[in-house]
């Protein structure tokens, strides 16, 4: 894998306060994605506004940045073969209780507005959300001795 795939996954607040850290990451481990970045931080208005720019004049926009910077987040860069769509599937439908059990989502939401998680829904927003929210310099490459055992 020379160019592996990147995608930017976030617990958001509910997350962090419901302690899913460790399941999530695990999650994703399991699954044999590696994990290249990652950080606890409470966003700043001006961060989540950009985030959420795409929202921007929704009426459900100023009450998504005022929850997004609410409390700590867990920001993350996972990386493997087609991370960002089985991410996708991996987190569930943004409306938990559409979500399937197995998913993030489908285990532990309830709430649409505590949906638990973020994951980048495209590579190009993937590429956009990791350069908001990480520097370059905090991005890892490093090769797991699994990767092996993952790919072929």
């Amino acid at each position: 894998m020379e160019h592996p795939e990147r995608s930017f996954i976030m617990i958001k607040p509910d997350g962090v306060q419901r302690q899913l850290i460790g399941e999530i990451i695990s999650r994703f481990e399991r699954r044999g994605y590696k994990l290249v970045a990652a950080k606890l931080m409470t966003p700043s208005v001006q961060l989540a506004k950009q985030h959420y720019a795409e929202h921007d004049g929704k009426p459900f926009f100023e009450p998504l940045v005022k929850f997004l910077t609410s409390g700590p987040v867990f920001a993350m860069v996972w990386e493997g073969k087609d991370i960002v769509a089985t991410g996708r599937k991996m987190i569930g439908k943004t409306k938990p209780l559409d979500s399937e059990p197995g998913t993030i989502r489908g285990d532990f939401g309830i709430d649409v507005g505590r949906n638990l998680i973020h994951g980048s829904d495209s590579v190009d927003s993937a590429n956009r959300e990791i350069k908001l929210w990480f520097h370059a310099e905090d991005l890892n490459s490093w090769k797991p001795v699994t990767q092996g055992w993952i790919y072929e």
